[in-house]
């Protein structure tokens, strides 16, 4: 009997003990946990590798450079910090007004302009005080590359009696592509990917994608496109032709010496009707630079209102008459 009581004193020390131990576990990682969510003063450094579109050189710098800041931030995030310190940069976008040329493939970005990049530096849960590193320079290789226009691929249909203004504007019409010699030299454009639209019958704006060449890279991946509409009213006229612009004394016959003349012109119609101040002519240099005397009229400063027009006939015959 003595023996089983010593052998419950044994179990109950060791229940004692290891309450005793979990109690103070639990402590110390309250303890831990605690003052590590409280916020310190520290110095936070954090490779960063730069990113930017500068033309005829890589988006991507060469070199990384260590950002130092004096910081407010959480116990959690100062050792976070220091351990990212030796790990992977951190690929910050720069915006490219912000980087100046400092020559060759340099480039760099001081003073205030730094602040726009704290939370991608370091997180949006630090405070920084102020910045330890002044200046940050960062290499740029310079890459193969050439200037090409945008071809927007487009297939537009518009509602009955609604038509473009103009042809669909894109914004940037041109990029610049990189990549090895022997490949730029069989680019002579980027299309984009098609743009659809279908029974139109308003203004439209948006974004498309370009559609990626492979083996190169372009300075955009996107680019912005806008399309006025207008609904419009198809009038028609006849107008007589003549030749402008002949040296004096010069006398030309125009055949037909009329024209019918369908205008278009933006609806709803002012008080005045647009038609009737149309101009259509043969401009002399188109008939002195032909070879067959076979011209397309011309037509003056369009009357407010006009979208478009078109001509019957497309196409004037034009004789000098000699004089008797």
């Amino acid at each position: 009997m003595a023996g089983t009581r010593i052998g419950k004193r044994i179990k109950s020390r060791r229940r004692d003990v290891i309450l005793f131990l979990t109690a103070l576990l639990l402590a110390l990682l309250t303890w831990f946990v605690t003052n590590l969510s409280k916020e310190y003063p520290g110095i936070i450094s954090i490779p960063v590798v730069a990113e930017c579109n500068i033309d005829g050189h890589s988006n991507v710098s060469s070199n990384v450079v260590m950002v130092s800041a004096r910081c407010r931030a959480s116990g959690f995030r100062l050792v976070s910090a220091s351990r990212a310190e030796k790990g992977n940069p951190v690929k910050v976008s720069f915006d490219r007004s912000h980087l100046y040329h400092a020559g060759g493939d340099v480039w760099y970005i001081c003073g205030t302009a730094k602040n726009s990049y704290v939370d991608r530096f370091f997180g949006k849960e630090t405070t920084v005080e102020g910045f330890i590193t002044d200046t940050l320079e960062f290499t740029f290789p310079a890459e193969n590359s050439k200037k090409v226009p945008v071809n927007l691929v487009q297939s537009i249909t518009f509602s009955p009696q609604y038509m473009a203004v103009s042809p669909v504007k894109i914004s940037p019409d041109s990029v610049i592509v990189y990549g090895e010699v022997a490949r730029l030299e069989g680019i002579t454009e980027v299309n984009t990917v098609p743009l659809e639209l279908l029974q139109v019958d308003k203004d439209r704006h948006g974004v498309v994608r370009l559609n990626q060449v492979r083996g190169v890279r372009t300075s955009v991946q996107e680019v912005n496109y806008s399309l006025e509409v207008a609904r419009f009213v198809e009038l028609q006229t006849r107008l007589n032709m003549e030749m402008r612009g002949a040296p004096e004394g010069a006398r030309f016959s125009v055949y037909p010496s009329t024209a019918m003349v369908y205008v278009r012109c933006s609806f709803p119609l002012g008080s005045k009707d647009p038609s009737e101040h149309m101009d259509l002519y043969i401009d002399y240099n188109d008939f002195k630079n032909s070879i067959n005397g076979r011209c397309v009229p011309r037509s003056g400063q369009l009357p407010a209102g006009v979208i478009s027009y078109r001509v019957e006939p497309e196409v004037f015959e034009c004789f000098e008459v000699e004089g008797e």
